[in-house]
């Protein structure tokens, strides 16, 4: 006589709304994994930033510093020309500076109203947005 053995147990199918759940919960961790990669990132990336932003602020005091340094100098020096009177020569230094400011000033008004708006971009937009008002 034969004996039979028993097929082999198969794992249990899983239901669609298992598979729903575990694809939920899956997309869920990686979601977090992804947002903690992001701000370690971050982290790593703002502290770098920040120390590289301190480093060009004293680089910027220190270069203010050497103008007002220079600025004396080029009074004193102005000063030592005979007939100018030392406080003649620190308004002198100060009025090229401020010739100097006007100049830059005007530049940049002239600059700004060059900016336009993206007038491409907002057709773009507006035909986008009909376009989905009318359904296609």
């Amino acid at each position: 006589m034969a004996h039979r053995t028993a097929p082999p147990a198969t794992p249990e199918e899983p239901t669609i709304g298992r598979l729903i759940v575990d694809t939920s919960r899956d997309f869920s961790d990686l979601l977090h994994k992804e947002i903690e990669l992001a701000k370690t990132e971050l982290r790593v990336s703002v502290r770098a930033g920040g120390t590289g932003i301190a480093l060009f602020a004293a680089a910027a005091f220190l270069i203010l510093l050497g103008v007002v340094m220079a600025s004396f100098a080029a009074a004193f020096g102005i000063d030592n020309i005979d007939g100018i009177d030392t406080w003649l020569a620190f308004l002198i230094v100060f009025g090229i500076y401020v010739l100097i400011a006007a100049i830059l000033a005007f530049i940049g008004v002239r600059k700004v109203k060059k900016v336009k708006a993206p007038e491409q971009t907002i057709a773009a937009v507006k035909s986008t947005t009909q376009v989905l008002k009318r359904g296609g």
